[in-house]
């Protein structure tokens, strides 16, 4: 995934996030297969189960609720809204067996599906799924304060002054149903990707006698707090050990759901090798394999023909800058040093040479090695062919806003599978100016920047050990020192992943974090650092501030950075909702001075990655936005791995099928 969906994961989540999706594909030598790769094998042909790993924990399967793909990558499976993904990434049906849309594109009625059946954690059939889960969702959704509530609550008629208390009656948010199968939401104004924001699990649906007898415990980490109308049922979560799914035998599209067990088996990370030879002896069904790794040789020996590399996607991993850090357990800094890494970091120039010093190719080649190293660099946030301006790419007109901001930018090449930043003179250029300014605020070098990393990941500690030697390196250790904190997993996550708040933020840079898109708009990226509102301001050690009760820790910061700019530009690219093209020109300013700003660091795309599998390929969901692609629905394992040239060819013939089947749209 991509992931194609929304992601804030650290990088050991990757395994899960990423990687059980990206090597898709299977054959088997006596099956043929069809123009999309999706074959003729035979059901005998086939495995009816599927294990592989993850890395960190889910902490709730209240879907409503959670935007953290440690959590959606298991709860897609388990319930489903109104509508998900193709195999092409086209909307279809899923709750919703047919839809409308008003004339003046404010009114979306769905026609549900009949028989689409809620049932328990042990398969027993409770209620159907009406009208009334989709209105009883969203109510929980905002009574709970979701962490996915920005995704709509401007969008539905009356839903932001329900969320913030301004009027307690939820009958008139605009969301009704209108029968017990015909359910319907008012916007506030047109949304022309409304429809892709239903594939996303803040909109789907909740049974509201079985929320009022759960009560708080609706959604907590056991098979038994939700209802389940998707394609898999949770048996068994034992925490840092195992997460298994069985089918669910009342799921209204069962005869495209092909596996009848899953199962994920806790890895650290500690031990890469161990995924090899998991697949090797049949106990994966994929495995991400690495270059570095000793034992590559053992699987270029074995399966020289079989390593594929996965699609990139939607989901942009970077390095953030904490503007305003207030916690120091992650550090071996002394007071002095604490003040004097935050004056530099709120020094644009300090930040813009960081950038240029980081070589993020040596960087990635950490995970993947030389050969695939530039395959997923990315160096915009909402990547370049996300949508296109005037039958252009997005990432075009990005690259010339951006040039006429700064003349530091011209000649630098934002486009995906390359490093466009990298640039040693241009660093130490960039940083004697930031020098200069620091040390006339009595600022001392070195500058100390503490960057946390889990201890028992080997490729992560590696990734960081780069980073901080392509910064060391080109500005020099008596300007800047990198301190990698190596921390257990537990430490690590509330320092950066599990941090809710600004302040809990323990760290001066982390790759901790990555975005993916929950809508098919500019916005669902540009919008989490939108000071009053952004969703994910805690990545850069601040708050939103309609969450922030009395005085605004980060007022400083943010004033310092200029976010006022920043704010206003997404308020005029959002108030364009009639030409698609003007809109997201206002978005491509709004990037370029995101990427001026250098708050955060685009280092690189979700997949691009060496596996082996036997996932046949492209025949599930695929889309850049929402969560249906998570979903194990459709997937089939053969008993083989598909060797490189079958999924190229499959790849090629999915790309031209999809272009086909767009225009058909």
């Amino acid at each position: 995934m991509r992931t194609r969906n929304k992601v804030f994961a650290t990088a050991g989540v990757l395994l899960v996030s990423t990687l059980v999706l990206a090597a898709c594909g299977s054959n088997n030598d006596e099956g043929s297969k069809d123009s999309t790769g999706s074959s003729e094998v035979s059901t005998e042909d086939l495995q009816s189960s599927y294990s592989y790993v993850y890395s960190t924990d889910p902490t709730t399967f209240d879907y409503t609720f959670s935007s953290r793909t440690t959590n959606s990558t298991h709860y897609a499976n388990f319930v489903e809204g109104l509508l998900e993904n193709d195999q092409y990434g086209n909307l279809v049906g899923a709750g919703a067996e047919s839809w409308e849309v008003s004339e003046d594109g404010l009114t979306y009625t769905y026609k549900l599906r009949e028989g689409n059946k809620w049932v328990d954690s042990q398969g027993n059939e409770y209620a159907d799924v009406t009208a009334n889960d989709y209105v009883a969702g969203l109510k929980h959704a905002a009574d709970a304060q979701s962490e996915t509530l920005y995704l709509v609550a401007g969008s539905v008629v009356g839903l932001a002054d329900y969320a913030d208390g301004t009027n307690s009656d939820f009958s008139q948010v605009g969301v009704k149903a209108v029968d017990d199968y015909t359910v319907e939401y008012t916007l506030n104004a047109p949304e022309p990707f409304w429809n892709s924001k239903t594939t996303y699990g803040i909109l789907f649906p909740v049974n509201e006698e079985f929320l009022n007898e759960q009560g708080e415990n609706f959604g907590a980490p056991v098979a038994d707090s939700i209802l389940y109308n998707g394609p898999f049922l949770l048996t068994n979560f034992t925490a840092k050990s195992v997460i298994e799914y069985t089918r669910n035998e009342a799921y209204w599209d069962n005869e495209n759901v092909f596996l009848d067990d899953i199962k994920y088996t806790f890895y650290d990370g500690s031990d890469p090798s161990s995924l090899f030879k998991g697949f090797d002896d049949g106990t994966y069904g994929m495995a991400r394999v690495f270059p570095n790794d000793a034992g590559f040789a053992d699987v270029e020996a074995k399966y020289g023909d079989d390593i594929i590399w996965s699609q990139t996607g939607g989901t942009t991993y970077n390095m953030t800058f904490n503007l305003n850090r207030a916690t120091y357990n992650a550090t071996t800094k002394d007071e002095a040093q604490q003040e004097d890494t935050r004056t530099a970091i709120l020094n644009k120039q300090f930040r813009q040479a960081l950038q240029f010093a980081l070589d993020k190719t040596t960087y990635n080649s950490q995970n993947v090695g030389a050969e695939g190293a530039e395959k997923s660099l990315r160096n915009t946030f909402v990547p370049g062919e996300f949508v296109t301006i005037d039958g252009k790419n997005y990432g075009d007109t990005v690259e010339t806003e951006l040039a006429a901001l700064d003349p530091v930018w011209e000649g630098v090449d934002l486009a995906d599978g390359q490093d466009g930043y990298y640039d040693q003179d241009k660093a130490k250029e960039v940083f004697a100016v930031a020098k200069e300014a620091l040390s006339a605020e009595n600022v001392e070098f070195p500058i100390h920047l503490d960057l946390p990393m889990v201890e028992t990941s080997e490729i992560n500690v590696n990734q960081a050990k780069s980073l901080k030697k392509s910064i060391e390196d080109t500005l020099g250790t008596d300007n800047v020192v990198v301190d990698i904190q190596l921390l257990s997993e537990d430490a690590f996550n509330a320092a950066t992943y599990d941090a809710t708040t600004g302040s809990a933020s323990d760290f001066d840079i982390s790759t901790a974090s990555g975005w993916g898109p929950d809508y098919t708009d500019p916005s669902t990226y540009l919008n989490i650092y939108n000071a009053e509102t952004g969703d994910m301001l805690q990545t850069l050690g601040l708050d939103a501030t309609v969450n922030v009760q009395g005085e605004d820790a980060g007022a400083v910061a943010k004033e310092a950075v200029g976010f006022a700019t920043y704010d206003q530009l997404l308020d005029d690219a959002a108030a364009i909702t009639d030409d698609l093209d003007a809109r997201y020109t206002a978005y491509a300013k709004a990037e370029a001075w995101l990427l001026d700003a250098v708050i955060q660091v685009p280092i690189r795309a979700d997949g691009g990655t060496p596996s082996l599998s036997r996932q046949i390929p492209f025949i599930k969901s695929y889309g850049w936005a929402g969560i249906s692609d998570l979903k194990f629905k459709n997937v089939k394992i053969g008993q083989d791995p598909i060797t490189t040239a079958e999924y190229e060819d499959a790849l090629a013939t999915w790309e031209k099928e999809k272009e086909e089947s767009t225009k058909v749209e």
